[in-house]
């Protein structure tokens, strides 16, 4: 007909292609989660918005930050709120269509997200009590209240505008809820049920891995830990959480709570104080400070530390650190606090130990702490944290973030793949190459980590090496000394650099792994690795001490060398520059604390002595001297059960560093 516009033809196309996307469920599920994320990010806002006055000195661009951070925790979040509408919506059958089955969706929609945005509205007025997000431990922390809906209706009434702001929320809910077409599918069955079902199964794959944070095998599932590598200061990590994540997260996580072994703070601090008040024996030093954790170097790879072993014929797999042991000043006795990689960092770099469960894991890791890191940036040090991992691997970039190294380094700085190997991160040969290279950028004084990884299952080594270690009995043994010539390489190239004799070195490992001897896998041993302080041309900073040494006893050794006069909080002692014969060791054996000291070994379940061994005369463990030895035995008790109570007490009352714990302290 003349004068009849000529159709669009893309644009007839895409209303049939939105035609066709609205009949499918899937396509409403994505639509849906999207509302749900955009609400989510919504209830940040609100929150930053309403509790604005702690969040004073955020910028715009910092608070963007923080926003684009808490993407990933959103994610978490929603596949977990709405995995019913996720199966009832790939269910690769025609139905899903069908109206009543579609409003059925919508209150499954409307039950379990309303849940979600009423948690989210709950702390943005319950967060200026705690400064922190709520977890799963508020039903154990109120189970005994008879009166909790007054207490409640009290807070209606009194955030009468975060009640209004969420009724407003739900409207919004229950309006944008995207149901498909009521149009069933034409298509046969034979091409529609099996492409439904991959359709299926590729959701399932992608929801798992939002709900973990990832797809590669490295990455953990999140944790409220993870926050920590977008804030600034720990307050910060409740803009970037969110409260259904922290309650699904912590589910069964241990709570910690006060367990009163001490009548008083004041009988508390008699026996023992975590707060290190220092006493500095000169000027303060500026030495750079470099901190080597080991995958998996148990101290039985050294024959340093083994020349009895096999009848004296067993020779080792650490040569060079061997040699760097009689040089250095390293313990007969050291140990680990814990059984994983994740225990190591806040043990060794924060004085942080591993009791119940790794400190990176509970639910109070987003606890303000002090670190090595974070002393010596007061006196102006660079620091930085390398792991030649995927970075996010195993949080530790969170961690170093919260630890306040100022930079990171992993696998994405490194910038060369081709150095992969495979299944975990860079090879250590020329990832600890790149950290020398690194430090030789930096500007003195310094204070750097690095985490190797290459000494892991699945126990390979690079092709250039194979055949040329000793296999061992554990396929570790080849993989420990593929990483003890790496470390060899690695000062080969340091001590040609003008930082070198500048600086303290620290030497040690995360955990023990994949025992070859039964000396080694004891109650004790299990626990036993070294740790080695060095310093180039300081022949006084030589010797193999009798002493007890600990991951812990790692950051107060360092800040007492160096003269560092500021006051901390730190769980282990000075092993270095005292004699240390009075003190003792603490991990956690689980379901078990274990306290070395002197001799003895105390084996502790909370209430009370299970074992007690003389490690020395008894190395096997087999005879248990509980009761027979009262006067020690209630020595030992006294001195764990003051552990056990000062961790409790600064985890649940977040007074991990100075300042909090000037600012939190409750009296008893």
């Amino acid at each position: 007909m003349v004068g009849e516009p000529i159709p669009n033809k893309r644009m007839e196309k895409l209303k049939q292609c939105y035609a066709w996307l609205k009949q499918q469920p899937v396509f409403a599920l994505t639509v849906n989660l999207l509302i749900m994320m955009a609400l989510f990010m919504v209830c940040r806002i609100f929150f930053f918005i309403v509790n604005y006055k702690f969040f004073s000195d955020v910028s715009a661009s910092h608070f963007l930050d923080l926003c684009l951070g808490g993407i990933q925790f959103d994610r978490t979040a929603i596949i977990y709120m709405n995995i019913v509408l996720v199966l009832m919506m790939i269910l690769p059958f025609k139905f899903r269509n069908k109206q009543g089955y579609q409003n059925a969706g919508r209150w499954v929609f409307m039950v379990f997200n309303a849940l979600s945005l009423f948690m989210n509205m709950g702390d943005t007025g319950f967060f200026s009590f705690t400064n922190r997000r709520t977890t799963f431990s508020i039903f154990s922390e109120f189970k005994n209240e008879s009166n909790m809906g007054g207490i409640m209706a009290n807070g209606f009434i009194d955030y009468w505008y975060i009640v209004l702001f969420f009724i407003f929320l739900l409207w919004i809910l229950w309006k944008s809820y995207f149901r498909p077409s009521e149009k069933t599918s034409t298509t046969r069955p034979t091409i529609y049920y099996p492409l439904h079902t991959l359709v299926a199964a590729a959701v399932i794959g992608l929801c798992v891995a939002g709900a973990r944070g990832g797809f590669t095998r490295d990455v953990r599932p999140i944790t409220l830990s993870n926050a920590n590598q977008y804030v600034n200061k720990g307050t910060e990590a409740a803009v970037v959480l969110n409260t259904p994540f922290c309650m699904i997260r912590t589910i069964n996580k241990k709570v910690y709570k006060n367990p009163h072994y001490f009548a008083s703070q004041s009988d508390l601090e008699k026996v023992f104080t975590p707060i290190v008040t220092p006493q500095p024996k000169g000027e303060f030093k500026p030495l750079n400070v470099v901190v080597l954790i080991l995958e998996s170097f148990s101290k039985e790879y050294s024959l340093f530390f083994n020349p009895d072993l096999d009848n004296g014929t067993y020779k080792g797999y650490t040569p060079f650190l061997d040699s760097l042991y009689q040089v250095g000043y390293t313990y007969k006795n050291s140990y680990a606090t814990g059984r994983k990689s994740i225990d190591a960092m806040p043990s060794t770099l924060a004085s942080i130990p591993m009791f119940e469960e790794p400190f990176i894991l509970t639910s109070y890791s987003n606890n303000t702490i002090n670190s090595i890191a974070s002393e010596l940036g007061k006196k102006g040090y660079y620091t930085a944290f390398f792991h030649g991992a995927p970075n996010g691997s195993m949080g530790f970039d969170a961690f170093a973030k919260l630890a306040k190294f100022q930079d990171y380094y992993g696998m994405t700085e490194y910038g060369n793949d081709k150095d992969f190997d495979g299944h975990w991160a860079i090879w250590d040969e020329e990832f600890l190459q790149f950290y020398a290279d690194k430090m030789a950028t930096f500007k003195e004084p310094f204070m750097t980590a690095v985490f190797t990884a290459s000494s892991h299952h699945p126990f390979n080594v690079p092709e250039r090496y194979v055949g040329k270690f000793p296999e061992g009995l554990s396929p570790l043994a080849k993989c420990i000394a593929y990483s003890d010539n790496a470390v060899r390489r690695f000062f080969q190239k340091a001590s040609k650099m003008p930082w070198f004799k500048n600086t303290l070195f620290v030497i040690t490992a995360d955990h023990t792994s994949q025992m070859q001897h039964i000396e080694y896998t004891t109650d004790e041993k299990l626990y036993s690795i070294p740790i080695l302080f060095y310093q180039p041309g300081n022949d006084s900073l030589r010797g193999l001490s009798d002493e007890l040494a600990c991951q812990v006893d790692i950051m107060p050794s360092v800040l007492s060398y160096l003269n560092y006069d500021k006051p901390y909080v730190a769980f282990g002692h000075d092993v270095l520059t005292h004699g240390n014969n009075n003190e003792y060791v603490v991990n956690y054996n689980n379901p078990l604390f274990q306290i070395l000291q002197g001799d003895y070994m105390l084996q502790w379940d909370g209430e009370k002595t299970v074992a007690l061994y003389n490690v020395r005369t008894d190395p096997m463990l087999k005879s248990n001297l509980k009761g027979t030895l009262p006067d020690m035995q209630s020595k030992m008790e006294t001195e764990i059960m003051a552990q056990i109570q000062q961790y409790m007490i600064r985890m649940v009352e977040d007074r991990l560093c100075i300042e909090t714990d000037l600012k939190n302290k409750k009296e008893d």
